[in-house]
């Protein structure tokens, strides 16, 4: 019973950690967009500029528009370091079950992804 529960943890860490990569990737990207909307902020020599809040855009102050920008960029930053930990505990996890069903079953498990 003790096994098949510690297979059960694996297997749902092994989701997590599946979810938490496509979590990062997607934060990685809005980092990427981010940043290249603050080095196009730059380049423009507009004093109000367009942007979308929601499904509108609004003519906005440039000056408004750069502190929003970095304040997103703030927000998801944070959370990618976030995700990054959390995955980092995932994989810890997931090497402690290994070792755990590894030295009981052998070669008759396989927890690797192909």
């Amino acid at each position: 019973w003790e096994d098949q529960q510690n297979i059960n943890k694996f297997g749902r860490l092994n989701n997590r950690f599946h979810e938490l990569e496509d979590e990062i990737k997607i934060a990685k990207e809005t980092n990427e967009n981010l940043e290249d909307a603050s080095n196009e902020l730059i380049l423009t020599d507009e004093d109000v500029v367009r942007f979308q809040i929601g499904e509108v855009f609004a003519h906005v102050p440039k000056d408004e528009v750069e502190n929003r920008i970095e304040s997103m960029k703030e927000v998801t930053s944070q959370k990618l370091e976030k995700l990054e930990e959390e995955k980092q505990s995932v994989v810890a996890q997931m090497a402690e079950l290994k070792k755990i069903l590894y030295a009981k079953f052998k070669d008759s498990i396989n927890l690797e992804e192909d």
